[in-house]
C-alpha cells in the first residue's frame, strides 16, 4: 500500500507520523525499549501534545531480533495469532549513559540491531559484523486517513544490486524487486498476482530475512513506492516484525522454521505417482478401475488414487457420503482397489452445501460461521447454499473431523483440502476472532485439523494430505499444490516459479498438476509436464474436464512416463534423505538455485530451473523441442546420459521428450535404488552409489536413512585417492555397489569396503 506522492509528498488524505527524537531507551525484562516522539524535545512543553512512537526489540531466537512498533497500545486483540517459538535467549543489551552518543544495542547470537540516540531515527542490523539492512529517517511511519483508518509501515533499505525472494506463492517473476505484493490470500489460479498461499516473509540475498507477524492483509512495496527499500504496511496501530540472520539463505530458512514451525516427516509410499479422476469428468468404478489397470498393465508404477469432487453428489458438497448411483459400494471398491497394493485419496472442503444432510445438524449446534445478527453465512459458489465451518469452535472442529473418520475407517489414507482462500470478513467467529485476520488464517485451522486426525488415526510420519491454501505455519501440514494452472508451457513455469517462490517460506514439499488443469494439454505440453512432474517431490496427474492417463495423449507419452516415474522411484535412498532435511532443518525438496549457489549472481535469480535436493540440477523444458539452462561452476554430469556440461555457462539446445536436462553436481554422490516399481521399498538393500567427477582427495558420506521400521538405515564414506574411487560402508547390512561415472561399477556386495578404478 503506498502512502507517498514521489519522495517528498504525502497522498491527500493520509497524515503521517515519524520517530524524530529519543526521549528515553530502558532495558526491560530482557526487552529494550525505545521511545520515539514525533518531533524534537527541546523544552519540557515540547512534550504536550506530542505523540509517542514506543519501539520494542526482543529476541526470541538466537539469531532472530524482534522490533514492535507501537502508537496507541489498549486497542483489544481478539487474535488469531501465529504461532511463534520463543525459547530462552537471553540477548546482550546495552543502554548508553543519555548523551552520550552512543547507540544502544541489542545482540541476538550473531546478529545486532543498533539503534542511534543522536540525530535522525537511524536502526542497523548488523550480522557477525557486517551490514544488512537499516531503518532510516522517514522508515518508520504511523498512519492516519481522514476517514478514520490507521496504518504503520516499516521500510528497510535495500542495497544496491539486492534481490528481494519469497512472500508466498507467487506466479509472477522470481526476484520481487518492484512487484506489489498484498498478503491476502485468494482463489485466483496461477495466472495473476493473486495467489492461495500468501506468506509475510521473504529473503534478502544480502544475508538476511524479515517476517511480518499479522495474519491479516501485509502489504509490500518491493522497491516499489521507495526504489531504495523494501516497505511492509498493515492496519491499526501497531507493527510487528522480525529480522532472521543467516550466513547463508539455507541457514535463514533454518531459523526461520525454528520459529514458525518445521515441515512433518511424510510417509515413503507418498513419494510415488497420485493418479486423480480429475474434476468435471465423468467417472464410476468401471472408469477407477480401468484407470489403475492401465497402469498397471503398462509398468507404470502407481502408488495413491485420488478421487475429486463428484465422489459425492453434485449439490450436496460436503457431506462425505459416495454418490449412490456412481458408486453403489463403496467400501467395496475400496477394498478392491487397497487388494492393487494403492492407497486411496479423496476430495474434501470446509463447506457444508444446504441440501447436505448436515446442514441442518451444523446450523442447530452453532458449527457454522454466522453473520453480524447471527444467522448462518451462506452463498452460492461452488455449491448452492454452502455454509462455512468454524474451526475456532472446537466442538465444531470435532464434529467436522468425525465425518472424516468415517472415511478413514472405510480405508481413506489421505485428504485433499481443496479450497480455504476465499474467507469472508463480514461474519463473527465463536471464538470472537477479528474476521480481517481470519481470512489467511482459516486455512491453518483447517489444514491443522485434517492433518492432525490423519496423524492420530495412521501415525507421525504416515500422514499426509494435498493442500492447496496456506499461510505461516501451514508448512507443518505437507504437501501443498500449486492450484488451478492453464495446459500450456507458459503455465508450466508459472507453476514452477509459485513452488519455488513458496519454498522461500519453509514449505518442503510441493506438487503441482501433470498436464496442467484447465483444458487439454497437446502431447507435447503433456509429455514434458510429466518429466518435470516426476522430479518434484510429489508427482500427481490431475485436470479439470479431461482425463490425465498418459495413454490418452499418445504412445511416447506412456514411454515418457514409464521412464521418468522409475526414475524418481530409484532415487528415493536420495528423496528420501532429502525429505529427513525438509523436517529436520526446514530445508525444502526442490530448492531454488538461490539455496545452493548464493554467491552466483546469475544462479540464485533464475525462477526457471532448481535443485531437487542439494546434488541434482533439474532444468524442465519449456517448449515442444528446446531447452534453455545454466550450468555453474564445475562439470556436471546428465544422470540419464552421461554427457559433461562444463560450467559456468549458459547451454541451448534441442531435447527429445525421452530426456532433459537432470545434471548431477561435481563431487556427488547420488544413492540409487533397487527398485523403480514403488517408493516405498528398503532404500538401502541393494543400493548403488553413483560417484560423479570427485576431485583427488574429496570425502563425500552418503546417508540412507529408513523409512520403515523393518528396514535400516545405511552410511557409507566414499573418497577419491589418485584414479581409484574407494568406498566405505560405516553402517547398514546387505548388498551394495559402487560405480563411478565415466568409470566402473563394482558387482553388488555384501562387503564394508570396495574401491572401483577410473580406467576401468
Amino acid at each position: 500500500m503506498k502512502f507517498s506522492n514521489g519522495y517528498w509528498l504525502v497522498q491527500d488524505g493520509y497524515t503521517i507520523l515519524r520517530p524524530k527524537d529519543i526521549d528515553a531507551v530502558e532495558e526491560r525484562d530482557g526487552a529494550l525499549a525505545v521511545y520515539a516522539p514525533t518531533a524534537p524535545i527541546t523544552t519540557r512543553g515540547d512534550t504536550l501534545n506530542r505523540p509517542l512512537i514506543s519501539m520494542t526489540y526482543t529476541a526470541p531466537l538466537e539469531d532472530v531480533i524482534g522490533v514492535r512498533v507501537e502508537h496507541h497500545r489498549g486497542r483489544r486483540d481478539p487474535g488469531p495469532h501465529f504461532a511463534v517459538h520463543h525459547d530462552a535467549t537471553q540477548p546482550k543489551i546495552s543502554v548508553p549513559i543519555r548523551d552520550s552518543g552512543q547507540p544502544a544495542t541489542i545482540t541476538s547470537g550473531r546478529l545486532t540491531a543498533a539503534i542511534s540516540t543522536d540525530g535522525p531515527w537511524h536502526v542497523d542490523f548488523t550480522g557477525e559484523g557486517r551490514h544488512l539492512t537499516s531503518s532510516m529517517d522517514r522508515s518508520v511511519g504511523v498512519v492516519s486517513h481522514t476517514d478514520g483508518a490507521k496504518y504503520v509501515y516499516e521500510q528497510l533499505t535495500m542495497g544496491v544490486a539486492e534481490n528481494i525472494f519469497g512472500l508466498g506463492e507467487r506466479f509472477g517473476a522470481f526476484i520481487k524487486n518492484g512487484q506489489v505484493v498484498d498478503v491476502w490470500n485468494e482463489d485466483g489460479g496461477t495466472a495473476s498476482e493473486q495467489a492461495y498461499k500468501n506468506v509475510p516473509f521473504y529473503v534478502s540475498d544480502a544475508g538476511y530475512g524479515v517476517f511480518v507477524d499479522h495474519p491479516e492483509k501485509v502489504s509490500f512495496e518491493i522497491g516499489s513506492e521507495v526504489v531504495s527499500r523494501t516497505q511492509f504496511s498493515v492496519p491499526g496501530d501497531h507493527l510487528q516484525y522480525y529480522i532472521i540472520y543467516g550466513a547463508t539463505p539455507k541457514e535463514i530458512l533454518t531459523r526461520y522454521t525454528e520459529l514458525t514451525g518445521r515441515p512433518a516427516a511424510v510417509p515413503a509410499w507418498s513419494y510415488g505417482t497420485w493418479l486423480s479422476t480429475s474434476f468435471t469428468t465423468e467417472y464410476d468404478e468401471g472408469t477407477v478401475m480401468s484407470f489403475i489397470d492401465g497402469m498397471i498393465d503398462r509398468d507404470l508404477p502407481l502408488s495413491v488414487f485420488h478421487f475429486d469432487c463428484f465422489w459425492m453428489r453434485g449439490f450436496h458438497w460436503s457431506d462425505f457420503i459416495w454418490h449412490p448411483e456412481t458408486f453403489p459400494d463403496p467400501q467395496g471398491m475400496l477394498d478392491r482397489i487397497k487388494a492393487k497394493g494403492l492407497k486411496v485419496c479423496v476430495w474434501i472442503n470446509p463447506y457444508i452445501a444446504q441440501r447436505s444432510y448436515l446442514f441442518d445438524e451444523g446450523m442447530e449446534r452453532g458449527y457454522f460461521v454466522t453473520e453480524p445478527d447471527g444467522s448462518v453465512w451462506q452463498w452460492d459458489m461452488w455449491q448452492a447454499g454452502m455454509a462455512l465451518v468454524d474451526f475456532t469452535n472446537p466442538e465444531a472442529t470435532a464434529w467436522y473431523t468425525s465425518k472424516l473418520q468415517a472415511l478413514l475407517d472405510m480405508g481413506v489414507d489421505a485428504f485433499k483440502t481443496d479450497f480455504g482462500e476465499r474467507i469472508p470478513t463480514d461474519v463473527v467467529w465463536h471464538d470472537g476472532s477479528d474476521p480481517q485476520r481470519m481470512h489467511n488464517y482459516y486455512t491453518y485451522l483447517f489444514n491443522q485439523c485434517v492433518f492432525e486426525l490423519l496423524e492420530k488415526e495412521r501415525g507421525q510420519g504416515e500422514a499426509v494430505l494435498f493442500g492447496r491454501s496456506a499461510t505461516v505455519g501451514s508448512q507443518q501440514f505437507p504437501v501443498h499444490w500449486g492450484g488451478d494452472c492453464e495446459s500450456t508451457f507458459v503455465a508450466m513455469a508459472e507453476s514452477l516459479r509459485g513452488g519455488l517462490s513458496l519454498s522461500m517460506g519453509g514449505f518442503g514439499y510441493w506438487s503441482h498438476d501433470i498436464g496442467g488443469f484447465e483444458g487439454v494439454p497437446d502431447a507435447a505440453v503433456f509429455k514434458r509436464w510429466v518429466a518435470f512432474g516426476f522430479m518434484s517431490s510429489h508427482s500427481r496427474f490431475h485436470g479439470s474436464n479431461s482425463y490425465r492417463v498418459p495413454w490418452v495423449f499418445d504412445d511416447e507419452a506412456v514411454e515418457v512416463t514409464r521412464l521418468f516415474s522409475n526414475l524418481k522411484m530409484s532415487l528415493m535412498p536420495y528423496l528420501g534423505r532429502l525429505g529427513a532435511e525438509a523436517a529436520g532443518q526446514g530445508i525444502p525438496v526442490m530448492r531454488p538455485m538461490l539455496l545452493e549457489f548464493p554467491h552466483d549472481r546469475t544462479a540464485r535469480s533464475l525462477g526457471t530451473q532448481y535443485m531437487l535436493g542439494d546434488n541434482l540440477l533439474v532444468a524442465p523444458v519449456f517448449s515442444a523441442t528446446t531447452a534453455e539452462f545454466y550450468v555453474p561452476q564445475g562439470t556436471w554430469t546428465s544422470v540419464l546420459t552421461g554427457e559433461k556440461f562444463t560450467g559456468p555457462l549458459w547451454v541451448t539446445r534441442d531435447y527429445g521428450f525421452d530426456d532433459m536436462p537432470i545434471l548431477a553436481r561435481p563431487g556427488a554422490v547420488i544413492p540409487v535404488g533397487s527398485d523403480h516399481t514403488r517408493p516405498d521399498y528398503d532404500w538401502a538393500h541393494g543400493v548403488t552409489l553413483r560417484a560423479y567427477e570427485l576431485a583427488d582427495g574429496d570425502s563425500v558420506t552418503v546417508a540412507i536413512p529408513s523409512n520403515d521400521p523393518a528396514y535400516e538405515a545405511a552410511q557409507f564414506q566414499v573418497e577419491r585417492i589418485g584414479d581409484v574411487v574407494r568406498a566405505q560402508r560405516t553402517a547398514g547390512t546387505g548388498p551394495w555397489a559402487l560405480e563411478v561415472a565415466g568409470g566402473g561399477v563394482s558387482e553388488k556386495t555384501h562387503n564394508d569396503n570396495v574401491s572401483v578404478s577410473l580406467n576401468q
